[in-house]
């Protein structure tokens, strides 16, 4: 098995450059197409106090930002892609629902892997992606790159969330390509205390046999929470310990990761993470 298809989610000038060179990565590795994706935003009808007035000099405004967006997008991808030689494509959809697009996301269903770049917090715009749309809809894994990687970087450890749902398992064999060439791939269950036992254990040991005889180099581990610290505070100890590469994990089947990488009232937008992010549902 390898990734033949490669969908990029392209959203704004920022992230094309960096989404182009980690697509570009690992299409040469497994010898891919890559597909450049993008949602053209067509903002709502501004209104004019006191009549509701839809303004036309507004509503066009954002209009020409919008596809002055979509047309600096499509030529950095164009310019980064013909510079690589690999095979590739360009698809851009405009919709009122920005990456929420029937089309856009019928288009992503033929991609073995979906890749996008992690939204900078600090930087937030409505044509940023949605990748919880793209989990939802789009039945594709997504590879989710941190905003503070901004160069590949070869995947050689790999760490999987492990809790024995469908969606982890899932995930597991969706990372196989890269498992398969990875150095070393930890499957990890994280129980709350170290009093609680681990029911995912039976199930984590089975798959970390069907991976070896996939040739991936994979042991199973487990560990406990102590001194007060959370679940997500032992991922990333050792998410930053053992210096991964690769997340994998099944999309809101762990709360406490979920909120560690999606953010919450105290995170922001993998704040605290390193590591690119293989997801799936």
């Amino acid at each position: 098995m390898s990734y033949k298809t490669i969908v990029t989610v392209l959203d704004n000038p920022d992230n094309t450059q960096i989404a182009a060179d980690f697509a570009a990565a690992f299409a040469r590795e497994h010898d891919a197409h890559i597909v450049g994706l993008h949602a053209e935003v067509v903002s709502t009808v501004p209104l004019v106090a006191p009549m509701e007035i839809p303004d036309p000099v507004a509503v066009q405004a954002l209009q020409d930002v919008a596809h002055t967006q979509a047309v600096e997008i499509e030529r950095l991808f164009r310019s980064k892609m013909e510079g690589t030689g690999l095979s590739y494509e360009w698809h851009s959809f405009a919709s009122t629902v920005g990456y929420g697009t029937e089309p856009l996301i019928e288009s992503s269903r033929s991609a073995d892997l979906l890749v996008a770049v992690q939204p900078d917090p600090s930087k937030y715009s409505d044509t940023q992606v949605d990748v919880e749309t793209f989990l939802f809809d789009s039945g594709r894994p997504v590879l989710l790159i941190p905003y503070i990687l901004k160069e590949p970087k070869p995947i050689r450890r790999v760490l999987i969330a492990w809790n024995g749902s469908k969606e982890v398992a899932r995930a597991t064999f969706d990372a196989l390509p890269f498992l398969k060439a990875a150095d070393s791939v930890e499957i990890l269950s994280v129980s709350t205390s170290e009093k609680e036992a681990h029911p995912s254990k039976e199930s984590g040991i089975q798959v970390a046999a069907a991976l070896t005889r996939h040739g991936v180099r994979a042991t199973f581990e487990t560990a406990s929470c102590a001194d007060k610290s959370t679940p997500s505070q032992v991922i990333e100890n050792r998410l930053a310990d053992n210096s991964i590469d690769l997340l994998v994990m099944g999309a809101y089947t762990h709360s406490w990761l979920w909120q560690m990488i999606f953010g919450g009232t105290t995170r922001t937008l993998l704040q605290s993470m390193t590591a690119m992010t293989l997801l799936a549902r």
